[in-house]
Parts: C-alpha cells; structure tokens; sequence
C-alpha cells in the first residue's frame, strides 16, 4: 500500500480514525476533507467565551476493548488516588493505577477524567432515576394506581408476547409493557423523532436500547450494592446501566483535536472547509471527488481509496455518473433528525438535591418526559467536567431541543431560542429566569439519521454503494445508522482491516452495533 492516497470526507470520530489507522498500519496516505471548521462533526467541543459544550453528551465508554485503549493511547486516565481503575482487554491484563501513572488535571490538559454516571428523567415535575428503578421514592412518586397499571400491563406483555416486533412501539411495549412506555418512553421518544413510535422502525430500539428491560434494571440494581466501583470496563452491563465513564478534560472535540493534529504530524492532511461536491466513479470504483473551498475554489482530488461519513443522501446526489433512479428513489427518501443546543449561563439552577444541605443536582443530563414543553433534554456541562466551565461559581448547561431543518423552531432567531429555552426550564420548575446572565444556540443538521421514511428499503442502497470495491462507507450517516462514536471509529477501523486483508466483502462493517459485544468475546475474568 506504499504510496497510495486514500480520500476521506468528513473530519468527525470515523473519518479521523480511518486517517489515524491508515498512517499507523500502512504506507497509504490520507487526505481528509471537512466541510466545517472544526473536527469532531457532532462529537465536537464548542467555546463560547471559555464555557464549553458537548453537543448531545458524549460518554467515552465502549465495550470494545480496542477502542477503549486507542482512547487512553490519545489521552490517559487522570490520577484519582489510591484506588486502581481496571480495563481488562482481551488476552491481557491491563491495570491502570491513576494513583502511580496518571496525570493530574489540575495541571496538564491531555488527560482524561473518570466521572460518575447520573441521568435522570424529569416527569410530573418530578426527578426519576433513569433507567427506572423501582425503589420506594419510586413507587410513591408514581402512586399506587398508576403502579398496578404498570405491574398488570408488564404482565400482560410477559405471558402474551407479541408475534411480530415491527415498529418502536411495538419494542418498547414489548419489554415494558403499555402503561410504561406510555409514561415514560413514548412522550420524549416522539420528541425526539418528530413523529410517532407506531411509524419508527423496531430497529432503532434493538440498536439503541439492547438488552435493556425491566428484568435486567432491577437485576442490576441489586447487584450493584455488592459490586465494586473501580471497574471501569462493566463488560457485562447493559449500556444503559453503567455508572461511571471516561471523559476528556475540555470534552470531546479534544479528543479529535488531539487525533487530528496526530495524523498531520504522521503526514496525513486535513482540509477544512472544503465540500464534496461530486464522487466520479468508473468501472465499479471511485476515482476522484471534486470539492469547493469557502473560497470558490474548486479541486479534483484522485485516490485509490474513499471513505464516505457524509450523509447517504448527499452521497448518492454527488456520484457520477448518477446512480439508476430506483435506488435514488430510496435514497432521496431517507430522513434525518435535526438539533438545537442552547447554551444557558445561569447563577445557580433552582432544583436541588433533597436533605437539608440541598446540594447541587449531580446530573450529567436530564430526559425532560414533561409533555409541556419543547425541550427533550439538558446538560449540566459542569457535573461532565469542571473544566468546561470558564467560572466555577456558574452554571453551565445545554437546553437541547430536536426538529426538522427548516420548521419553526430551526427558524427561530438566535435571541427567541434562548428566551424560548429560558422560558420552558422556568415554567417546569428547574431555573430561575432570572437568574440567566448569558446564552447561546448551536444548530446541527442532520444529526439522528431516521428510522423512517424510505428506510425500511434501505438495504437497497447500502447494496448499491457496496458494489464500489474501494468505497467504505463509515460512521453515523455515512452508514444512516444510530452508531455511537465508539461504533463510528469500529466501523473505520475494521474497513482498514479489509483493505489490509484484501477483503472486498464489507458486511463486517455493517454488523457493527447490531449485538450488544460488537463481536468480541468477552475478556478474562481479572483478579
């Protein structure tokens, strides 16, 4: 592979990882070609005036041992005193004891931090723990009637399963029961996606929720009152579940700046503002893309290799000559989720832990399930990290809100978005107007690829694009699949595997994120 050039689009956690590998295994070179300013794609770090934010909330954690160390290779463990923080990878035992090695983030910045995991939903103006534990706060908060509905509902889905699990609804239902999902899934799953769960595809919830149930929940809450804490890998726990995580210092984006500046030093190239216009392809191959600058200027870049994390829409738009009308059918009818962030710097928020010292809330995010409101979900910027925030007597948080690009609230002028946000979290109890001193609104388009529309034909055009040997298509649109970025960086780190093995088959790059271990078997037992 000496000397070929692979061309790569798109500058977020696959298309960075597909540059990184091909520089560290191989003698091709990679060109890298963003149409933002920024690396990361949704995974990125914005500043505004020294206050940052995370654009959805990006846990670093994975059950893929190899991404795991392919992080801590970029950024290592922080020192956390004397307690040992184990990863176990497979074939070897790997210990990383903080207290010995690790660096301090009070000092240096390449460092990642070992943050506890809390999220809540906040319903009938209320805090339930998420996922649902079915404790006595619990139970008293729902009320004796609604929790007979849940219990004789959830039996009812136990002994009479459905046939057929086609749509969203029917999934959660499935391992909820109706009086469940009703209360506590359906409300902010329909924000989310704009449209009904009866219209979303199953799965979705089979990608994103796994084996998560009520069975498993209270399972793991019992367990864990005897489990130790230090193990950071919890292989065995649901996604859901787990209670602690890595994080960078300065959020994610660091991470990818890091990883950026590494593939430039090994003597890749990354290109910012620059849009793929057209893909020409000949012979069952890609030869070169023909991108434009913020400039105007126009460039055909040539490769032997394509990585593609644009959007499949835009993809199959862009290749040339253009692909036969059936599949561009499909393809021009896949759907996207769009997002809003408004960042909000406040005071103090007016919500509190319960007990006489009333603490801070200790919430990395809170699913807002109130049906009153727009907003869908919210950060706490300062329980992800400290040093997110530019004045550590502020709050700092993320008021997120989902719609389609081009409706009413993508619209909104920047001022009316943050007054709308202000507004929604004062009318359900969780700040004090008042109490705002600054804002901002971030816009993504793009970012939920949809399990509607014209998806349930979509294996037509994965078919289609596969038939192209040197053509990869890789993370969340590139794939129009619901990956985390942990799934993003495995799909671009198997398709280097191909090309090195001289594997044109590519569905082992689709599997990944379809079975709860990504296909790796589970590592030795540690001591």
């Amino acid at each position: 592979m000496d000397h070929k050039r692979a061309i790569i689009v798109g500058a977020g956690p696959a298309g960075l990882t597909a540059a990184y590998e091909l520089l560290k295994r191989s003698g091709a070179v990679p060109l890298v070609l963003e149409r933002s300013t920024y690396m990361g794609g949704i995974a990125r770090t914005h500043n505004y005036k020294g206050n940052r934010i995370d654009l959805g909330g990006h846990r670093f954690f994975s059950k893929s041992d190899r991404v795991m160390e392919w992080w801590l290779d970029r950024l290592p463990i922080e020192r956390t005193g004397a307690a040992a923080h184990k990863l176990g990878y497979q074939g070897s035992r790997r210990f990383l004891r903080g207290a010995e090695d690790g660096p301090d983030p009070a000092i240096e910045d390449r460092v990642m931090l070992v943050r506890k995991r809390k999220s809540r939903i906040y319903f009938l103006r209320r805090f339930f723990e998420y996922p649902i534990r079915f404790t006595g706060d619990t139970l008293s908060k729902l009320g004796a009637i609604r929790v007979f509905r849940i219990g004789l509902s959830y039996l009812k889905a136990v002994l009479f399963p459905p046939r057929r699990i086609d749509s969203l609804e029917q999934f959660f239902i499935s391992r909820f029961g109706e009086e469940l999902y009703r209360t506590f899934f359906k409300s902010y799953t329909e924000k989310v996606w704009g449209v009904p769960c009866r219209e979303i595809s199953a799965e979705w919830g089979a990608q994103r929720i796994k084996g998560l149930s009520i069975i498993r929940s209270v399972t793991h809450f019992a367990r864990q009152l005897f489990r130790s804490k230090s193990d950071i890998a919890q292989k065995n726990i649901e996604t859901s579940l787990i209670e602690q995580f890595l994080y960078p210092k300065f959020g994610p984006g660091q991470m990818w700046e890091e990883v950026a500046g590494d593939v430039e030093r090994m003597g890749g190239q990354v290109l910012t503002e620059w849009e793929v216009q057209a893909v020409n392809a000949a012979g069952g191959r890609v030869e070169s893309v023909i991108a434009t600058n913020a400039a105007g200027e126009t460039r055909e870049f040539a490769g032997d290799y394509f990585f593609s994390t644009m959007a499949v829409k835009d993809l199959m738009r862009a290749l040339r000559p253009a692909p036969p009308a059936a599949v561009l059918a499909v393809s021009e009818g896949l759907m996207y989720r769009d997002f809003i962030t408004v960042g909000l710097l406040l005071n103090s928020l007016k919500v509190r832990e319960p007990g006489p010292a009333r603490k801070p809330i200790a919430d990395n995010w809170i699913y807002i399930q109130e049906p009153d409101v727009y907003a869908g979900r919210l950060q706490i910027f300062n329980n992800w990290s400290p040093y997110l925030v530019a004045d550590p007597l502020k709050t700092w948080i993320g008021v997120e809100y989902f719609c389609f690009e081009g409706d009413e609230l993508w619209n909104k002028p920047d001022r009316e978005m943050a007054d709308l946000a202000a507004s929604e979290l004062d009318k359900i109890g969780i700040i004090d107007k008042a109490e705002v001193v600054d804002s901002t609104v971030l816009r993504m388009p793009k970012t939920y690829p949809a399990y509607f529309g014209s998806y349930d034909r979509f294996d037509e055009v994965r078919t289609y694009l596969d038939g192209f040997e040197n053509l990869f298509l890789i993370g969340r649109n590139g794939m129009h699949k619901y990956n985390n970025q942990d799934h993003s960086m495995l799909t671009a780190m198997i398709a280097v595997d191909n090309i090195l093995e001289g594997r044109i088959d590519k569905s082992n790059i689709w599997d990944v994120n379809t079975e709860m271990e990504y296909h790796e078997s589970k590592p030795q037992t540690t001591a």
